[in-house]
């Protein structure tokens, strides 16, 4: 099987056999062009794809996709799915790649989970020892942050900065209080979960490293967190 994550600034796929990754890659949304010639080949006969990047990039996947007489399942939030609730008070609203990074959580890990997913934006959900999405979080992501902080600060420029505890330049303390705005906002948010002994917070996304380092909570890294959630919505088709 291949799961195509496509999100706001790059395209994430890999493919399955099984339960086992074999294979991954990504490409800046502005190369989808090439995404025919990235692709494992023969593809296989089932792709699942959660796109959140709107029909023009929806448009570019299927001319890379067309013609292999594939069946390709374009993956939308449920009420319900492989063992997950979903609580928002519209489902359908839900961002295909959060449902998905919830179904993935959710089979890695069977007790309470944070659910925390950082990229362009960053996402930080609920997910209870019974499967029930209970909500959540969407915040700017650390790139975004700091790019906002800069674009729209006169005195400020964008500069490289580094994560101190105590920054004692510009560019460190932009970079600094960017990171530490995510921290406490997962940590916030994990906190009510932290009595239950078997609670986790699960990283991925592709700005999770630093995030996942310095986080003061259980955690795990799953860098293919949306990965493995498209296939399990795909074997249970």
């Amino acid at each position: 099987m291949l799961a195509i994550d496509c999100g706001n600034t790059r395209l994430k796929w890999g493919l399955f056999e099984g339960e086992r990754l074999i294979e991954s890659g990504s490409l800046p949304l502005i190369e989808l062009g090439m995404l025919a010639r990235r692709l494992p080949s023969p593809l296989p006969q089932r792709v699942m794809v959660s796109n959140v990047a709107g029909e023009r990039a929806a448009v570019e996947i299927r001319a890379a996709l067309e013609g292999h007489g594939r069946l390709i399942r374009w993956v939308r939030a449920q009420p319900e799915q492989c063992g997950v609730r979903n609580a928002y008070t519209d489902p359908a609203q839900l961002g295909a790649d959060r449902w998905a990074a919830l179904i993935g959580a959710r089979h890695l890990h069977r007790g309470p989970c944070l659910v925390v997913m950082a990229g362009t934006a960053t996402t930080v959900d609920v997910l209870d020892g019974d499967g029930n999405f209970r909500g959540g979080l969407i915040l700017p992501g650390f790139e975004l942050m700091r790019q906002s902080l800069t674009r729209n600060t006169a005195q400020l420029q964008v500069q490289p900065g580094a994560y101190a505890e105590l920054p004692r330049n510009t560019a460190d303390a932009i970079a600094s209080g960017c990171l530490q705005a995510q921290l406490g906002a997962v940590e916030r948010m994990f906190r009510p979960m932290a009595a239950l002994s078997d609670a986790v917070c699960m990283v991925s996304g592709g700005a999770a490293q630093p995030l996942a380092d310095r986080l003061d909570c259980p955690k795990r890294l799953e860098p293919h967190l949306v990965l493995h959630g498209l296939r399990c919505i795909g074997e249970a088709s």
